[in-house]
C-alpha cells in the first residue's frame, strides 16, 4: 500500500534530515519545495511562486501515490487545513497518511538556522529573529488526534470539499480523482 508522509515543523526542526531517512527506509519519493525554489528562482518565496511549486509537487505526489508508490512531502505544513486537505487526498487515493511532527525549542532552532546559514549558505536562506517570531505565530501545532490519524474536519467555510480547498490553496495541484 502507498504511504504519504507529511513532515510538519518549523525551520531548524530537522525535517529534511528525517525526510531523507524516511525516504531511504520506505523507498519513498521525497519532495521539498526548498530544493526547487533556489534553482528555479533564487529565492525562497519569489513573488508567490512557492505556492505554484508546492502545487506541482502535490500534483506529482498524487501521481506517485496513484501508481502505488510512497511519498514524503517535506513542506513544514504549518496549517491544519493543509494537513487535513492532504489527508483527504491520501484517503481518496487509498493511501495511508502519516503526519510526522518535529517540535523544536527556540534556542535549538536559532542555533540550527544560524549554523546552517554559516556552514552551508548555498543550501538555505537567511532567517531573522523577526521571521522566526512571525512564523511561530502562524504555526498550528498538530494535536494528538491529528497525529494519530483521527483528525477528519470538514473543509473550511466556502468550500464544497477538500479538493476545492486544495485547488484554491495550491492552484497547480488540481488533478481529477
Amino acid at each position: 500500500m502507498a504511504d504519504l508522509f507529511l513532515i510538519v515543523g518549523l525551520p531548524g526542526a530537522g525535517k529534511t534530515t528525517l525526510a531523507r531517512e524516511l525516504a531511504e527506509v520506505h523507498g519513498a519519493v521525497r519532495f521539498s519545495p526548498d530544493e526547487w525554489m533556489g534553482p528555479l528562482f533564487g529565492d525562497a518565496e519569489a513573488d508567490g511562486k512557492r505556492d505554484v511549486v508546492e502545487g506541482r509537487l502535490v500534483w506529482t505526489a498524487t501521481e506517485v501515490l496513484r501508481a502505488g508508490g510512497s511519498v514524503i512531502l517535506d513542506f513544514g505544513f504549518w496549517g491544519r487545513d493543509e494537513r487535513a486537505g492532504l489527508c483527504w487526498l491520501a484517503a481518496s487515493l487509498g493511501a495511508d497518511v502519516h503526519t510526522v511532527y518535529l517540535p523544536i525549542d527556540r534556542a535549538t532552532q536559532v542555533e540550527r538556522v544560524t549554523g546552517r546559514w554559516r556552514d552551508t549558505p548555498e543550501q538555505t536562506w537567511p532567517i531573522s529573529q523577526a521571521d522566526l517570531d512571525e512564523w511561530d505565530g502562524m504555526f498550528q501545532e498538530p494535536d494528538d488526534a491529528e497525529l494519530a490519524g483521527r483528525y477528519n474536519p470538514t473543509p473550511p467555510q466556502g468550500f464544497a470539499d477538500w479538493g476545492e480547498w486544495m485547488a484554491d490553496r495550491w492552484p497547480t495541484s488540481r488533478t481529477s480523482l
